[in-house]
């Protein structure tokens, strides 16, 4: 039996509640990245081949028991070179430079501005170096995102380095089926719309969720953030999001008020409701990417060099958000009329060949080759019940608020019982050593809230 040691979130497997999904962060700070991480574990997994998540974090001392317990390490990636990424990158290289067994990236991306300029990544230089190549110590070639990327290595002297997009879109294999269900958006249309703090902050992308939903009355929200997806549940701004009152995930937002705002746990709920809508836009790539898994046309407004690299290796339609004309706004219903899904879909047979390739040339069986082409992957998702999209906090029915007073408890309960071991464990160290007790401020606060929701509402 081969044994696959996976980065990712959590295993696709794993029902999560939600509140203990927010607590954990399961969605490393972003749900999308668990798109292309369940994505990466079906595709890998085969008979004989076994795929274990190991949880976003990187733990430097595992080296030994990695080396001991697993047969290769392969690593999902989105935009990991850029410079906020940096500690995560070196830590991880790290990690990689203490394993004796083949380490696999895929689709890493590098990230700046739509102008393709590498001058921001100047900085963190040292560190992609030291990362790449441990990784092509222990590879036959890097697997990147796009044009960007893939200059941005070569420019270094790096030659092993493979254009194979992302391994979101090929969840379905060779197979993608994308369509327009209706001849143009009306009013009646169900559209689904996402974006990143920053394009809604400074470029312009307010504008274009508020005229769409004067507009168009079904108008849905799909956020991404774990922030966004505390602010829905426990109404939490204590992020710095929280101060962006333009996002729908905020509290004061009108489609927060009138539940059109939505964060998905689980990829395959969040997939599963795309298909009701008839259209996609918006910045986030893995949002629109969400839905072209569903087979619901989308549009990706591009505002940096990751989303247009994966735009323009997979022929996603899209526009740059920059090139947009001062102040003025997207109507969906023209970008819908204008997309053409041909190219998108007659040349991922060829790309899936190219990304099946480089799992080849790498040691790596995939489940459409060698294996079932995962039916039993999907017959066994569809066997569990994952929880719905999250959605926002508005209601009074106390049913509501069980579930959250109930995990609070229940947190309070543990965060008490572990003081109080510490504390004993304290009382009976004999040298003056002063060790504070940990402060469950952060679910005090949760309830705290929550309580006064509760009252809010009149329950």
């Amino acid at each position: 039996m081969q044994r696959i040691l996976l980065r990712s979130g959590k295993s696709p497997y794993d029902v999560v509640p939600v509140e203990e999904a927010l607590h954990r962060d399961v969605i490393a700070t972003n749900s999308g990245n668990l798109i292309f991480s369940d994505a990466t574990h079906k595709i890998l997994e085969t008979p004989g081949t076994e795929v274990v998540s190991n949880g976003i974090r990187t733990d430097v001392k595992a080296a030994g028991r990695i080396n001991d317990q697993y047969d290769a390490f392969v690593v999902p990636l989105a935009n990991a070179f850029r410079p906020s990424f940096e500690a995560s990158l070196k830590r991880m290289t790290q990690l990689i430079s203490k394993l004796k067994i083949p380490v696999v990236v895929v689709g890493v991306g590098a990230q700046t501005g739509l102008g393709y300029d590498p001058a921001r990544l100047k900085p963190i230089e040292k560190s992609v170096r030291a990362f790449v190549s441990a990784v092509l110590d222990r590879s036959a070639s890097i697997g990147v995102r796009g044009e960007f990327t893939e200059q941005y290595l070569k420019d270094m002297g790096f030659r092993d380095v493979e254009v194979i997009g992302c391994p979101s879109l090929f969840m379905y294999g060779k197979d993608l089926a994308v369509r327009k269900g209706v001849p143009a958006l009306t009013a009646e249309s169900r559209i689904a719309i996402n974006g990143s703090h920053s394009a809604v902050q400074s470029q312009g992308l307010d504008r274009v969720i508020a005229a769409a939903h004067e507009r168009y009355p079904h108008l849905r929200y799909i956020g991404q953030n774990l922030s966004d997806a505390q602010q829905l549940h426990w109404r939490d701004l204590s992020h710095p999001n929280g101060r962006i009152t333009a996002m729908p995930t905020h509290p004061d937002h009108p489609m927060y008020r009138e539940d059109k705002a939505r964060v998905y746990i689980d990829p395959i709920t969040w997939i599963d409701d795309l298909r009701e809508f008839d259209y996609s836009f918006g910045s986030r790539i893995h949002g629109n990417i969400a839905a072209l898994l569903a087979g619901t046309p989308a549009t990706v407004l591009c505002s940096d060099s990751r989303t247009l690299e994966l735009c323009r290796y997979f022929d996603i339609p899209h526009r740059r958000i920059d090139q947009l004309a001062k102040g003025e706004v997207v109507d969906p219903a023209e970008l819908y009329a204008e997309s053409d899904y041909s190219a998108l879909v007659d040349g991922h047979h060829e790309r899936f060949e190219r990304f099946t390739g480089f799992l080849d040339r790498n040691g790596l069986r995939n489940t459409f080759t060698h294996g079932d082409g995962g039916a039993a992957f999907e017959k066994r998702m569809r066997s569990l019940s994952f929880p719905p999209g999250v959605r926002p906090w508005i209601d009074s029915d106390p049913a509501t608020l069980a579930s959250r007073f109930g995990w609070l408890q229940t947190r309070i309960g543990a965060l008490s019982a572990e003081n109080a071991k510490l504390k004993k464990q304290l009382a009976q160290k004999p040298a003056p050593v002063v060790v504070q007790a940990q402060q469950p401020t952060s679910v005090y606060r949760r309830a705290r809230r929550a309580m006064g929701r509760a009252i809010q509402t009149g329950r």
